[in-house]
């Protein structure tokens, strides 16, 4: 089963491992730290490996059966 959501962006970016924690998606920083690293997040469809990823609007996460669409 799928999981797609949307975030608002009120600022600039928000960093990947940010948004991740912020979602409820992943219970830590450390843990999101973990996963981002080990190459088990795609941003835009390619895998992201870089924890503090600058997130703008239009950027599409995927992690899991979680779907993120930063707008």
């Amino acid at each position: 089963m799928s999981d797609t959501r949307e975030f608002k962006l009120t600022k600039e970016f928000i960093e990947l491992n940010k948004l991740l924690k912020y979602e409820n998606v992943i219970s830590s920083g450390a843990e999101a730290g973990a996963v981002i690293s080990e190459g088990y997040v795609l941003v835009n469809g390619e895998v992201e490996t870089r924890k503090r990823k600058k997130l703008r609007k239009g950027d599409v996460i995927l992690f899991e059966s979680v779907t993120i669409t930063v707008f």
